[in-house]
């Protein structure tokens, strides 16, 4: 009695190794989730339209994903991802966008 629909293999090591990946990952990829849904529950709450929801959604959780791999950077535990995660999804991604090219155009003036 075939369904049609193929079962997942039972491979242990590669559930281990998926396990391994997300309890490392974990911080970085809450963060992007946490900065998503904040972003658009943001946009909602302001009266926006759902194409702004969608792209602010991205663009905060992408944002929040890329910035918390750059934490290490500046000496900051990756176990504080969630919360720079929760500031790029409140402020939005247009307030984002306008102190990190203030702080670059600064930091680029002093070479």
């Amino acid at each position: 009695m075939d369904s049609g629909m193929k079962r997942m293999p039972d491979r242990p090591e590669t559930w281990a190794w998926l396990s391994a990946w997300l309890e490392h990952n974990w911080p970085a990829i809450y963060a992007g989730l946490l900065a998503a849904v904040m972003g658009g529950l943001r946009i909602i709450y302001g009266g926006g339209t759902w194409r702004r929801v969608i792209l602010e959604s991205l663009m905060c959780g992408l944002a929040a994903l890329s910035a918390s791999h750059g934490l290490a950077l500046f000496g900051i535990p990756l176990s504080t991802a969630p919360f720079f995660g929760g500031v790029i999804g409140l402020l939005g991604i247009e307030f984002t966008r306008a102190v990190a090219k203030r702080h670059f155009n600064r930091k680029a003036d002093q070479l």
